[in-house]
């Protein structure tokens, strides 16, 4: 099978088992910042470190699942009708896993009394990207969400509002492992 098929040339593309739209179609976009995500979390796994070790295996096998599960929540948005053609892969059983690792992560670290800016060591920079670009495609659903009321699961949104809590709680999990301390935001002096 050929990678290139000129079908796109000319600016559309074809839905899973659904008509061509534009490119930049609020589907397209949508489906395709949730791929950037998973570009993201691929960059994560394959350079984040914390001090100068790999990530811990636990979170890196968290990131594993969550890849997956983006791909298939990226088919359920390529898909108009996610019902009728079996891509309704987002379940709430998906969404209680990251609430679970959220709270997991939530017990080991020092509770949160301000804002804290991204950053600190390696592995936690890319997981507030990460968690930057979850929350575009969190916005970019949401519109979508409005624009296909009564065709849409709203386990996409709540599975992308989970993420983005997960990965900011992660990349502070990372900092803390490294002995890296939050940043906290300083408010401007009046």
């Amino acid at each position: 099978m050929k990678i290139y098929t000129k079908t796109g040339d000319a600016g559309d593309t074809g839905l899973f088992a659904g008509p061509r739209v534009r490119k930049d179609d609020l589907r397209i976009e949508a489906y395709g910042t949730v791929d950037e995500l998973n570009a993201v979390l691929g960059l994560v796994r394959s350079h984040a470190t914390v001090g100068q070790a790999k990530l811990p295996a636990k979170i890196d096998a968290q990131l594993a699942r969550i890849q997956h599960a983006l791909f298939d929540l990226g088919a359920e948005l390529a898909t108009p009708d996610p019902k009728a053609r079996g891509t309704s892969f987002v379940t709430p059983q998906e969404i209680g896993v990251l609430e679970q690792a959220i709270d997991g992560f939530e017990a080991q670290l020092p509770p949160l009394k301000t804002f804290i800016l991204p950053g600190g060591t390696p592995g936690a920079a890319w997981l507030h990207l990460a968690r930057t670009v979850c929350r575009r495609a969190e916005r970019q659903v949401v519109t979508l969400a409005q624009r296909e009321a009564g065709n849409f699961s709203p386990h996409v949104l709540v599975y992308l509002n989970r993420l983005s809590d997960l990965l900011f709680v992660m990349a502070r999990a990372v900092n803390q492992l490294a002995g890296h301390p939050d940043v906290p935001w300083e408010k401007p002096s009046a």
